[in-house]
């Protein structure tokens, strides 16, 4: 399944307002069922300069990427939370986790 990308503030700060939110160690995810998979990343200035803040969003499509085959139809947005080390394997164990908690996932098996 293909992931749009949720560009409008519109759209993100209304799944802020009544998405259900969901936390694991790394991140927060917000999430809503929708009639298509979009996904949204939300970094703010407390992560550091924009040279940190941009490679935390590349982290974190990269390891939602991985998921988006077996998701279920929502709009999600990924919050990481402020900490010293930002780091693949963390967001996707972590996403992965929250996923499963929250029965997102289809299994094809």
């Amino acid at each position: 399944m293909r992931c749009l990308r949720m560009k409008k503030q519109k759209e993100i700060t209304s799944l802020h307002r009544s998405g259900k939110r969901v936390y694991a160690p790394t991140l927060t995810v917000i999430y809503l069922p929708s009639d298509c998979l979009k996904m949204a990343v939300c970094v703010g200035k407390k992560h550091g300069k924009s040279v940190r803040r941009n490679r935390i969003k590349r982290l974190l499509r990269a390891a939602f990427s991985r998921y988006t085959a077996d998701l279920l139809p929502c709009s999600v947005l990924l919050i990481p939370h402020v900490s010293g080390e930002y780091t693949f394997s963390a967001f996707y164990r972590d996403i992965g986790k929250i996923l499963e908690r929250e029965r997102l996932l289809h299994h094809t098996a």
